[in-house]
């Protein structure tokens, strides 16, 4: 199997849940946060609805440059799907023609002149979807604390018991 049908696999089983979490994320509570040092609702819900498309950029860019990038803001939920939706439409191109020799040129993080880092690009995009469903879970417990209902994302939740029944 390629490496890449291996990424696929997994990218493809962790985009649903992913979308299910955003699609609950409430565009009126962007600014809450669960603790001071916490980052808010909405701009963890914008992370996540960004992280697909970081894949694309990887396989597609020799380096993404922070420098050049926007900050966070407040969207609504409507927008990050849009988003999130098009950054899954292009990940799942960009590594669906990848070729498994491509995955091991390096791939840099800079900010303007500094590079942050340098990984293979294979090791880069494995990290992205990990770092992903981090952040989801992050998410899943924001919308516990707000009491809006979990949902499934590797099996029935505690919001889900109906399922069960």
């Amino acid at each position: 199997m390629r490496i890449r049908d291996l990424l696929l696999t997994e990218f493809e089983q962790e985009m649903p849940p992913t979308r299910r979490v955003l699609e609950r994320v409430p565009s009126d509570k962007g600014e809450w946060k669960p603790h001071p040092r916490s980052f808010s609702l909405g701009h963890l819900a914008q992370l996540v609805s960004w992280m697909p498309s970081w894949i694309a950029t990887t396989i597609n860019e020799p380096a993404l440059d922070l420098a050049g990038q926007s900050g966070y803001s407040y969207q609504p939920t409507e927008t990050l799907l849009a988003g999130f939706d098009q950054g899954v439409k292009d990940a799942r191109a960009a590594l669906s023609t990848f070729e498994d020799s491509d995955f091991d040129t390096p791939w840099h993080l800079k900010h303007g002149d500094r590079v942050l880092f340098t990984s293979p690009r294979g090791a880069t995009v494995e990290t992205h979807i990990n770092h992903l469903v981090h952040h989801r879970a992050q998410l899943g417990v924001y919308l516990r604390l707000l009491d809006i209902p979990v949902p499934q994302m590797y099996g029935p939740t505690a919001d889900d018991r109906g399922f069960l029944a």
